[in-house]
């Protein structure tokens, strides 16, 4: 995965960052079965290997194929990038080791959820339960932002291609 992201910042040819992007994505889809993660990793592999890769392919025949070289050197957003991401890596350090059988999420969360889950919204399914009643408003963004972003990209392919034919 690290050969594939240095791979993706040092290459110009658009074609080949959108097929490392979703080469990426299958591999992060991979890594989260392995940690058991199942559902979010069938949510990257259909959304981040596939329809992403599809929707840039698609865009990416709108457009030229090399990327234009920068007018500077970007060092203010890398030392910005550096920065988020040691304040990240710090502000992990003070969560409970993956696995710990006495995280919060463990001790309270979880076995509230099995307990009471089909009293409290009614749904035998626990995974329904959480993801449509107790994580209900957190799913509904999610597919909102998901469906914009469908949205903007067939708005954006619509307008160009009607600036093409010569129409409007």
């Amino acid at each position: 995965m690290a050969a594939t992201v240095v791979s993706l910042g040092r290459s110009r040819n658009l074609f080949s960052v959108v097929v490392l992007g979703g080469a990426y994505s299958f591999m992060m889809a991979t890594v989260l079965v392995a940690m058991d993660a199942v559902d979010v990793s069938m949510t990257e592999a259909s959304v981040g290997a596939g329809i992403s890769t599809v929707l840039f392919l698609g865009a990416l025949y709108l457009c030229d194929s090399e990327e234009a070289k920068p007018m500077h050197k970007p060092w203010l957003p890398l030392a910005v990038s550096v920065a988020v991401g040691a304040m990240l890596v710090y502000g992990s350090l003070g969560l409970p080791m993956f696995s710990d059988g006495r995280a919060p999420i463990h001790t309270h969360v979880a076995p509230h959820y099995l307990q009471q889950g089909v009293k409290e919204t009614g749904v035998p399914n626990v995974v329904t339960a959480v993801l449509a009643s107790y994580r209900g408003y957190d799913t509904l963004g999610e597919t909102t932002v998901v469906f914009t972003a469908g949205a903007g990209v067939v708005a954006l392919l619509r307008q160009r291609r009607r600036k093409k034919d010569g129409s409007a």
